[in-house]
């Protein structure tokens, strides 16, 4: 949207929010978010608020949803910017595209990722307490006082793998390798984490992301060929 433009719309717009009220708003569920990120954002394309005669930032309630989508989709799903970029402006052409890495269409900038409480994690996965206890003691699911879906379909799986006989104690090891696997974006972001300026930690931040989801492609096809093996 052109600058002008913006900035007619802005006297009198009450219910536009600036940098500060937009972390207010998002911090509680993205503890991680930071302006620097969101400057990054938006030099990135992906959301452009608008700007009052002196430059500053205002959000209305769109870019807030687009803002909790975006972010919902790089801590739920691992996804790159571009992967992201692409979803967004096939939204934004008025398509229903699928999430990527599956998930059904996209009618609209509201669909965001859940949230749920214990009880509601609970009754949404079918699981007893007890397999929930079981797998937070095994540092499988972290404890919360609000769940995401990546807990919802991580609870779900443990209550499939317990009918096979598989509990949450036999993957303990999962949780190792995950921390192994961090290392291994620590290592890769050493250059990136010694600059101090903001735009070099918003980086590392959206390369982690990328490396992340990467590192599960290769775990992916790993998993599939041993799998081969066995039914051979």
């Amino acid at each position: 949207m052109p600058a002008s433009s913006a900035q007619a719309r802005l006297p009198g717009a009450t219910s536009l929010l600036s940098i500060g009220q937009v972390l207010a708003r998002l911090t509680p569920e993205f503890p991680d978010l930071t302006p620097s990120k969101l400057r990054f954002l938006e030099e990135q394309g992906l959301v452009s608020p608008a700007r009052t005669e002196s430059g500053y930032r205002k959000f209305n309630g769109g870019d807030l949803d687009r803002l909790r989508l975006i972010l919902s989709m790089q801590r739920d799903h691992y996804l790159p910017l571009k992967v992201i970029r692409s979803y967004l402006d096939d939204l934004d052409a008025g398509l229903s595209p699928s999430l990527p890495g599956g998930g059904a269409p996209g009618p609209s900038m509201l669909v965001v990722a859940r949230r749920f409480s214990r009880d509601e994690l609970l009754r949404e996965s079918g699981a007893p307490a007890a397999l929930l206890h079981d797998a937070v003691s095994s540092s499988i699911i972290l404890p919360a006082e609000h769940y995401g879906d990546d807990a919802l379909q991580v609870l779900r799986a443990l209550v499939d793998l317990q009918k096979s006989g598989i509990e949450p104690r036999h993957l303990r090891g999962f949780r190792g390798a995950a921390e192994r696997e961090l290392g291994l974006i620590e290592s890769a972001l050493v250059p990136l984490a010694r600059r101090k300026d903001a735009s070099s930690r918003a980086k590392a931040a959206e390369m982690a992301v990328e490396i992340a989801g990467q590192l599960e492609v290769i775990r992916g096809s790993l998993i599939r060929s041993a799998l081969g093996r066995l039914t051979k």
